[in-house]
């Protein structure tokens, strides 16, 4: 399994763990079958009652969508396949809570995830940024995940410069991006505590409120992925110049620092 539960029965919370440190915890396509059953299956468990979600190793939560995976795409603009489109939890119709716990980097394809989850605790370490431009790709669906949770402009300017410059975890939390900074390695207890608290409140009510946050944005956001396939469309650069782009910088890009 690339990912893993841990379920505590008596405090109702699951710590699910993006498994794939050597590829630091890219999605490939298992992965991203795997995240949206395991969601599914959290929404028939009584017994949990709020969700952590985290990555393992220190190096990244998360970068995104594996470049190892081979995605076939339909010639037709407008019946583009993106297999990261399910592998948040609102997109498996689960509402429980589930918060966020990030070290290291978090990147592309990761906002995905950062962008369905309730709230972000990230260690000082966590860093965040978006590469598609750099390499010749729009940032659509995940600059739109970022436009609701963050100012306008601090979306823009993450989504934009690419590698070029990562947002620190500090700079995520003065804007409210992330709701608290730890020391490095403290982070998944921070938010394990803090879904202990949740779980420890009347269901219904927790789960209600969840629902009722989430539509405060989702209309705004179901319109924008709509346009999104026409906008990675015609933005795009054909696959071989991307991966020329990828290489030429993969190993300045994803270095430790």
């Amino acid at each position: 399994m690339n990912v893993l539960v841990a379920r505590d029965r008596e405090s109702g919370v699951a710590v699910v763990t993006l498994d794939r440190p050597e590829r630091l915890n890219a999605i490939d396509l298992e992965t991203a079958s795997q995240l949206a059953a395991i969601w599914r299956e959290l929404r028939f468990d009584d017994a949990v009652r709020a969700v952590v979600l985290t990555g393992a190793g220190e190096r990244a939560f998360c970068t995104g969508i594996d470049r190892a995976a081979q995605v076939a795409q339909p010639a037709s603009p407008y019946s583009t396949d993106d297999p990261l489109l399910t592998i948040g939890p609102k997109a498996n119709d689960l509402w429980k809570p589930v918060i966020a716990a990030v070290r290291g980097m978090a990147c592309g394809g990761a906002f995905y995830l950062l962008g369905e989850a309730e709230f972000v605790v990230a260690a000082d370490d966590a860093t965040f940024f978006d590469p598609h431009t750099t390499y010749g790709m729009v940032s659509a669906y995940e600059s739109m995940y970022l436009a609701l949770r963050m100012p306008h402009g601090e979306a823009a300017r993450l989504t934009l410069m690419g590698t070029a410059e990562r947002m620190s975890a500090r700079r995520a939390y003065e804007i409210g991006f992330v709701s608290e900074v730890t020391a490095p390695g403290a982070e998944l207890e921070a938010a394990v505590r803090c879904a202990e608290t949740i779980a420890s409140f009347p269901t219904e009510a927790v789960q209600g409120t969840v629902r009722s946050v989430w539509a405060a944005q989702e209309a705004a956001l179901a319109q924008a992925h709509s346009r999104a396939p026409a906008f990675v469309a015609l933005g795009n650069l054909p696959p071989p110049r991307q991966a020329e782009l990828f290489g030429a910088r993969r190993s300045k890009d994803f270095r430790t620092r």
